[in-house]
């Protein structure tokens, strides 16, 4: 293996808490009806649509059309989708800051919505201080699609052999590693440390 040259991270579950339940837990009385809510009415397929580039006005209107009953709690979704990030996933942010601090390039690869992303983009420092930022959403490309892993590799001149690509997302992990990379499946910022380190880098 070379040197490693540059990170890729995923952003929400790596470097970003989002998670929808901390919206709904506001919204409905108990777990159960949250649970029962994003798995059967919001969920993570119809978000994913978003991701890749379809309006959030459209997509609601037509979930609202699908399931009238729910059609205040699914205006929520995007209307109130601020409520859903947490704050910074601090050890890995401390992780992103040593590499950077070393002179590491450093790229975010984001299934994301273009609508929704300018909002994490202003909310989060270290935004700001990627190399460069591939969104699902702007492409209209979806991880873990290859198309959108070369869009990344070819936009910024990226040799995977030579990088290392963080996501929580097994599956997008997998395709990452498909096309050469050094994937790591995030579970934690001590397991990430653990194997940056194994890859040779200090953090």
């Amino acid at each position: 293996m070379g040197k490693i040259s540059s990170v890729v991270f995923d952003l929400g579950g790596v470097l970003i808490d989002w998670n929808p339940r901390y919206l709904f837990r506001k919204v409905f009385k108990t777990e159960e009806e949250v649970e029962w809510f994003l798995a059967n009415v919001c969920t993570y397929e119809w978000n994913m649509q978003q991701d890749g580039g379809k309006l959030f006005s459209v997509a609601t209107r037509e979930l609202q059309e699908k399931f009238p009953e729910y059609s205040d709690k699914i205006a929520l979704y995007y209307g109130r989708w601020e409520e859903m990030l947490g704050g910074e996933i601090k050890g890995t942010v401390e992780i992103f800051r040593r590499l950077k601090s070393a002179g590491m390039p450093l790229y975010a690869l984001t299934n994301w919505s273009h609508e929704a992303f300018p909002v994490a983009y202003s909310r989060y420092g270290f935004m700001k201080e990627f190399d460069g930022l591939v969104v699902s959403g702007y492409e209209k490309l979806l991880k873990p699609g290859h198309a959108i892993y070369r869009v990344l590799m070819k936009r910024y001149n990226i040799d995977p052999a030579k990088s290392v690509y963080i996501d929580d997302n097994k599956p997008n992990a997998d395709a990452a590693a498909e096309l050469g990379f050094n994937a790591i499946h995030f579970r934690s910022p001590e397991q990430l440390r653990m194997e940056l380190t194994r890859l040779g880098l200090e953090v």
